[in-house]
């Protein structure tokens, strides 16, 4: 589903608008909308595609007394508004896991293995954002991470950069934020001992670094 991801941004057209009809009396739409808010729901007002050669998606992990830092070379990401600006809206993102890269082949297949990712068995992780929160700053985004077919609410926080438009005459809008999680809570429960010390870290550190494309 996602093997297009890395050419998805050249080819980005802004979406088809479509239009349809309530058929019935301003009463029975009323009394429709109150049974069915979601017939009275406004349409998002715009849409923006993550350009995935000018974003990232990262991890970092305590190793004995180092750190290891990892990404996924291929995802993706959506993010849909009501304002132009993204103030208040909803993203989603989806990543192959067999797509981590830490930098070492070695580590990286064991990475994939049934001792942490299964990626076999489990070839997405995705966030399900129920809310975004920006200000002229600083951002939020609310949602439900999913790694292992386990799902749990997290907060990514960190910084949001606006919007501006490139030499090409296309809308940009750019955002970082990043959130801490226990790995064990989504099934990544291996460790070992090493000189009295875990050998891995149990927090996870999580960031997203994205540069969108607005569609519509």
């Amino acid at each position: 589903m996602f093997g297009f991801l890395r050419q998805a941004t050249a080819r980005l057209t802004p979406a088809a608008v479509v239009a349809g009809l309530l058929v019935g009396s301003p009463s029975a739409m009323a009394a429709q909308a109150v049974a069915n808010p979601a017939i009275a729901a406004p349409q998002p007002a715009s849409k923006w595609v993550v350009d995935l050669v000018h974003s990232q998606l990262d991890f970092r992990v305590r190793h004995i007394l180092g750190r290891v830092r990892g990404t996924f070379t291929r995802w993706y990401a959506v993010l849909l508004s009501t304002d132009p600006n993204l103030p208040q809206g909803t993203v989603q993102v989806s990543a192959e896991t067999a797509s981590l890269s830490t930098g070492n082949s070695y580590r990286d297949a064991d990475l994939r293995s049934g001792r942490f990712f299964a990626v076999d068995s489990f070839p997405r992780l995705t966030f399900e954002g129920t809310g975004i929160v920006a200000t002229d700053s600083t951002v939020n985004l609310h949602g439900i991470l999913t790694i292992k077919g386990v799902s749990r609410p997290v907060t990514l926080s960190g910084q949001y950069r606006g919007v501006a438009t490139d030499g090409e005459g296309h809308d940009r809008i750019a955002f970082d934020a990043s959130t801490t999680v226990d790995r064990r809570d989504f099934g990544l429960t291996y460790n070992e001992l090493v000189g009295g010390r875990q050998l891995i870290g149990n927090d996870v550190e999580i960031t997203i670094a994205i540069e969108a494309l607005r569609v519509r």
